[in-house]
């Protein structure tokens, strides 16, 4: 009897099973029915788990940058040092003028003719002959007051220097400055020609104190330490083409 009893529990059991398997089977195809008769399936599976919302983190405001200088002790040094800065730029510029020359000849070349009369007429400068554009410089520092054609010289310059000194030179091919500029003893100002009422290419060059009364230039030259070679021993002058 129990050895029955323990078949027909084995049997149920099995029984049992079966059923599951043929219900998870037919339930299955249950779903592939509905499915291929355009129905949806029911969901299965777990539940979907609650979404959890996670709050924004507040922004940090941007950092503030403080200067380690003091803009007033910083800009009272940029003075001080643009102050010195300044300060030697005008000592060299003193500097550079104390050893340029007051006077400088005005031209290299042949001391052709001498100041006086000539001609029967007066002859109010000298003249150095050389050839066509060499190099005329200004006898001294002065702003330029004429600088073109005039009548006779062909071309000419007239300088007015600092202490009212004029000086004029006559008859360039070229002429290297304007009216109104500013020029310095020993500036290339223009190039020797034969323009005008002349007879070879030379300088004709002119001395005027106080702008209107003529002198001699050779000895207003070795005045201030210049000897113009062939224009005739003057006391104190120098061989140098430049004075003082």
């Amino acid at each position: 009897m129990l050895a029955v009893a323990a078949g027909a529990a084995v049997s149920a059991a099995s029984a049992g099973s079966v059923m599951d398997v043929a219900g998870t089977h037919s339930a299955e195809a249950g779903d592939i029915a509905l499915l291929a008769n355009g129905e949806a399936a029911p969901a299965t599976g777990t539940p979907d788990a609650p979404s959890s919302s996670t709050s924004a983190t507040p922004s940090l405001p941007e950092p503030v940058v403080v200067s380690a200088f003091d803009s007033t002790a910083e800009n009272a040094q940029s003075a001080m040092l643009y102050a010195g800065t300044e300060i030697n730029t005008q000592r060299e510029i003193a500097e550079e003028q104390a050893r340029r020359p007051k006077v400088a000849l005005p031209a290299e070349g042949t001391f052709t003719s001498g100041f006086g009369m000539r001609w029967g007429a007066m002859h109010a400068g000298i003249d150095i002959a050389n050839a066509n554009g060499t190099p005329i410089l200004a006898a001294t520092d002065g702003v330029v007051i004429d600088s073109g054609p005039a009548q006779g010289f062909g071309n000419w310059i007239r300088i007015m220097s600092d202490d009212g000194t004029m000086t004029v030179y006559g008859h360039m091919e070229s002429l290297d400055v304007r009216e109104g500029e500013r020029v310095y003893a020993g500036q290339k100002i223009a190039g020797m020609g034969n323009m005008g009422f002349s007879t070879g290419s030379h300088l004709h060059f002119e001395v005027l104190l106080d702008g209107s009364q003529h002198v001699d230039p050779v000895i207003w030259l070795a005045q201030h330490g210049i000897y113009l070679a062939g224009a005739g021993s003057v006391e104190g002058s120098t061989s140098s083409p430049f004075g003082s």
